[in-house]
């Protein structure tokens, strides 16, 4: 089954660091809201689309009513569709799901966004009647998330670390890794933020909580501190028999992103909104690596799609990852005999954060971008998830 996404008709806000400029807003309210200008902006109608698919990880009021609600709020109310939730792999996913969708129910063009606001997490309770007195149990569903995986019975700090460990990965190199990926991130705001402007608002427009008035304007990402080799080296190590240090990891984070996919390549091309190469989907894989060992699992994803692909690591030009731990980029680097400073031109999660479900989306739209520039090519977009799992897209632009 072949699927296209076609030239620029794909967008991001900017990605704001937890308890910043998108804190308070609603993570499927505000998604909608940038959806619809966006679509109107590139010209393109809520009656183009036959299927829609929604992406998310963290609970938000009423957000039972997932997809159905958000495609209500842009107008688009004869489209149903999925909620999809894969952690941080949900950008892969939905490709995958609207593949599928595709292959099976003869969807021709789709709507995929995903929106998430790790900021202000839910607190859950849940009645356990068999407790002395009935007593529940609760949990803060962000923070615990991060700090407890409940088969592996450790934080996924503590993957990264196990990571470290079988790679040998010392916290130097994983501190070189993440300045090294700063220094790329330059790289998108050089020329006043061209190669952002590609896909995301020029200036953006933070809404207030009832969208009625613009509270802030952002010029790019909220909240990426500067790195450097100097300040790394005073930091130590999260765990006191660890590597991993806060920086050699991403930061939460608060964003939504959306891209439009076709089942027909000339049709994919009248959704084109600027002229530019349409991007083909190649493959789609997963898989599930070494209990405790969340960053290794991007590792077997990306094999899994070379070879659905037919293809070996020498032939992809671009690669893009979401890396919320430097080990990631090192161990992937070292499995397919790769020099990892060739990776993630122009930024990644590592710098510009990590809201979860539309994480990857934003990645694979800056490897379009990217690919588009060196005039067409293969890349290879990879990123692991909760529970030591981990998806892998591969393209081909031009």
């Amino acid at each position: 089954m072949s699927a296209y996404i076609p030239y620029g008709a794909y967008w991001s806000t900017p990605f704001a660091r937890w308890q910043g400029a998108f804190s308070h807003l609603h993570s499927i309210e505000f998604a909608a809201h940038v959806a619809k200008t966006a679509l109107a902006d590139r010209g393109i109608g809520v009656q183009d689309f036959d299927f829609a698919a929604y992406g998310m990880t963290v609970p938000q009021y009423r957000s039972f009513y997932g997809t159905p609600w958000f495609t209500g709020l842009i107008g688009a109310e004869h489209l149903a569709g999925p909620t999809v939730n894969q952690a941080c792999a949900t950008g892969a996913r939905l490709v995958a799901t609207a593949m599928g969708e595709m292959a099976n129910s003869g969807a021709k063009v789709a709507l995929l966004c995903s929106g998430d606001r790790t900021s202000n997490g839910a607190h859950a309770y849940y009645p356990a009647p068999d407790q002395p007195g009935g007593t529940g149990r609760s949990e803060d569903i962000v923070l615990e998330s991060f700090n407890r995986d409940p088969l592996a019975k450790c934080a996924m700090v503590d993957t990264a670390d196990n990571v470290a460990r079988k790679f040998g990965i010392s916290t130097e190199e994983q501190h070189e890794l993440a300045a090294y990926r700063y220094e790329q991130y330059q790289q998108a705001l050089a020329n006043d933020r061209a190669f952002q402007k590609r896909y995301m608002a020029d200036v953006f427009e933070v809404p207030d909580v009832r969208f009625r008035k613009t509270v802030a304007t952002l010029s790019g990402d909220d909240g990426v501190y500067p790195s450097s080799i100097e300040k790394m080296a005073k930091l130590k190590p999260v765990r006191e028999t660890g590597t991993v240090t806060f920086a050699g990891q991403t930061h939460p984070a608060d964003g939504s992103a959306g891209m439009v996919m076709v089942a027909d390549a000339g049709r994919a091309r009248e959704l084109s909104t600027k002229d530019g190469p349409l991007s083909k989907v190649i493959a789609v894989a997963q898989a599930r690596g070494e209990r405790a060992h969340m960053p290794a699992a991007p590792i077997l994803a990306a094999q899994q799609a070379l070879d659905l692909a037919g293809l070996k690591i020498t032939d992809i030009d671009v690669f893009k990852s979401h890396n919320p731990f430097s080990v990631n980029d090192i161990a992937f680097a070292r499995a397919f005999d790769l020099d990892w400073k060739g990776m993630n031109n122009y930024g990644s999660s590592l710098v510009w954060g990590h809201p979860q479900g539309p994480t990857g989306l934003r990645a694979m739209i800056e490897m379009i971008e990217e690919l588009e520039i060196r005039g067409g090519g293969l890349g290879l977009f990879q990123g692991c998830a909760a529970g030591d799992s981990a998806m892998a897209v591969i393209l081909k632009v031009g």
